[in-house]
């Protein structure tokens, strides 16, 4: 498996550990209130992450372009700060929600940046 697929299937299973803690942690407290976060680690991590690896691993010519460590390298910092300042937010610290738009915006570049990558490689193939 070539470098971005590995880094973005790792990233996806760390993720998954992640949120499944999280969601046994809700569950055996009673407290929910984290519902939102668990569900952003879970799907803009976990699904997002091993979508982004099976991509890539399928086309393997568009993650050997440096766009594709970009997309690694920028998907993993705004997803990781989002979920985190989600977090926070949600447990009532407003001061991280700031934090928490940047960190979407991140996201959604790198989302966008996966468009440019992903759309164009699969009509050249088809």
């Amino acid at each position: 498996m070539q470098s971005v697929a590995r880094n973005f299937f790792t990233l996806a299973i760390v993720y998954a550990l992640c949120g499944m803690a999280l969601g046994l942690h809700m569950g055996m407290s009673g407290d929910h209130s984290q519902a939102p976060t668990h569900a952003h680690v879970m799907l803009a991590g976990w699904v997002t992450s091993a979508l982004f690896s099976y991509f890539y691993y399928l086309f393997p010519a568009a993650g050997a372009r440096t766009a594709a460590a970009i997309h690694f390298w920028l998907t993993a910092i705004s997803g990781i700060g989002l979920v985190g300042s989600l977090y926070f937010v949600t447990a009532g610290n407003e001061a991280m929600e700031p934090v928490l738009g940047v960190a979407s915006i991140g996201f959604l570049l790198g989302m966008i940046l996966f468009a440019c990558i992903a759309l164009p490689a699969i009509y050249r193939r088809a």
